[in-house]
Parts: structure tokens; C-alpha cells; sequence
């Protein structure tokens, strides 16, 4: 076997390899450079010509003759804006931003809400003067007073 034909071993191979793709650069670092050289995103749209044929008649020399008049109108139908897609990374990324700022919002609102106090109602004092009011009410209505008088009368 000849020396300079020799292979690499397999563990210098992979260690290649992996070092070449942990280095290699990204679509979006390609689009930066272009664009540092004159590059523009461009908006590109599809225009659709609508051509309508009509005619009418005309009188020439007492004779009808059909005239053709055709009309063009350009539609604008659909606009592709280019962008460049994420990587994997930036996007975990950015779902990990999210996550932090929802768990942020939660926590705000945990904070506001460990300081608001709430009151409990004692619902016993609340029925007691319930009935308090209804039963002042009845002793001063006259009605209630005409009764009671009448009541007093059968007993004596």
C-alpha cells in the first residue's frame, strides 16, 4: 500500500466533519452580505391583462356595418414579498422568548393580585339588619299601628 494514499481515521473524519458544519455560515448571514453589496428585497407582483372585445353598429353609406372596439385593463392579482425562512435555532429561540414573556405577564399579575385584599362578607349582620329595616318599616306604617290597636281592643 502506498503512504500517500493513506485514509484519515474515522474518529479525525467525523471530527472533520462536524467542525466544517458548526462553522459554515447561514441563508441569513448570505442575504446580510448581499444587501451590504446593493441587494433589495424586492415585491413582486403578477399583472394579469384583461382584454374585452366589443362592437356596435355603425351606419356608413346606408349600410350597417359592425365596428370592433377593444379595451385593455392591467390587473395587479397577487404580491410575493421574499424573505428569508429560521433556522430551527431561531426559532426555539424565539418560542423561548415568548414563553419567558407570558410567564412575566403571569407573574405581574400574581403580584397585583397578592396585594388586593379581599373582604369577606359576614352575611349574619347583613340579614340581621335586613330584618331590622323591614320591621321599622312595619312599625311605623299606620296600618300596622291600626292593627295592633284593634289587637289590644280584643284582649281587654
Amino acid at each position: 500500500m502506498d503512504q500517500s494514499t493513506k485514509r484519515l481515521p474515522k474518529n479525525l473524519q467525523t471530527l472533520i466533519l462536524i467542525s466544517v458544519l458548526l462553522v459554515s455560515c447561514s441563508a441569513e448571514h448570505h442575504l446580510n452580505k448581499a444587501i451590504k453589496k446593493g441587494y433589495k428585497c424586492e415585491e413582486v407582483s403578477d399583472t394579469i391583462r384583461i382584454t374585452s372585445v366589443d362592437s356596435f353598429p355603425v351606419i356608413v353609406n346606408d349600410t350597417i356595418v359592425w365596428q370592433k372596439y377593444i379595451t385593455q385593463k392591467d390587473t395587479v392579482v397577487m404580491w410575493h414579498t421574499q424573505y428569508v425562512p429560521m433556522t430551527k435555532w431561531e426559532k426555539k429561540i424565539q418560542y423561548k422568548y415568548k414563553v419567558k414573556y407570558i410567564k412575566a405577564e403571569a407573574q405581574k399579575v400574581k403580584y397585583q393580585n397578592k396585594y388586593i385584599t379581599k373582604t369577606k362578607i359576614n352575611w349574619f349582620i347583613v340579614i340581621l339588619a335586613f330584618i331590622i329595616g323591614f320591621l321599622v318599616r312595619l312599625t311605623l306604617s299606620e296600618t300596622f299601628r291600626g292593627r295592633l290597636q284593634l289587637l289590644t281592643k280584643l284582649f281587654k
